[in-house]
């Protein structure tokens, strides 16, 4: 039962993806999670931030940032970035998802999610059937609400490193 919130694969960072490998594998799409995936939990996008979506843009990407944050903290954050934003987006909900691949013209079948919450980011992906990475959270200091899920997280991440799932190269199952 747990099994249908399991992550595609789970890596250490949105930093530490093989996008090259990505592309090569047919991905045309990124959506992403802004928030404790890109960066600390309302920081404007940073050095670091801004220097892979010009790579991924490089690489031939089509990226959507996909929130259920406000549209003032999405449209701060994309700022010096400069892709395709989706806010209020209802994560777990189909809609959001379906209108950044809309956006992007890709399907699901050239699209990757990645995100930092089990419950929202990836379970929202695996509802759509898009490919899916969760990525450990950026910051340890977060709200009450997200504390809360985060418990619920280690349940299911517990399961899911004892199915050995976490022990996969996380390009084995894309």
């Amino acid at each position: 039962m747990l099994e249908r919130f399991f992550p595609d694969a789970y890596v250490s960072s949105s930093y530490d993806i093989d996008y090259e490998y990505l592309y090569q594998k047919g991905y045309r799409g990124l959506i992403y999670d802004i928030d404790n995936t890109l960066v600390e939990h309302g920081k404007p996008a940073n050095d670091r931030a801004i220097a892979l979506f010009q790579r991924l843009k490089d690489l031939g990407f089509q990226c959507c940032l996909l929130s259920n944050n406000k549209e003032e903290r999405v449209a701060t954050f994309n700022g010096p970035i400069r892709v395709h934003t989706l806010h209020k987006a209802g994560k777990p909900g189909r809609k959001g998802y379906l209108k950044a691949m809309e956006i992007m013209h890709t399907t699901t079948e050239n699209t990757l999610f990645i995100g930092d919450q089990l419950f929202t980011d990836i379970w929202g992906a695996k509802r759509v059937g898009i490919s899916n990475i969760l990525v450990k959270p950026i910051d340890k200091k977060e709200e009450i609400q997200i504390v809360c899920k985060r418990l619920l997280e280690k349940i299911v991440l517990r399961e899911y490193s004892k199915q050995g799932r976490d022990q996969k190269e996380w390009n084995e199952n894309f």
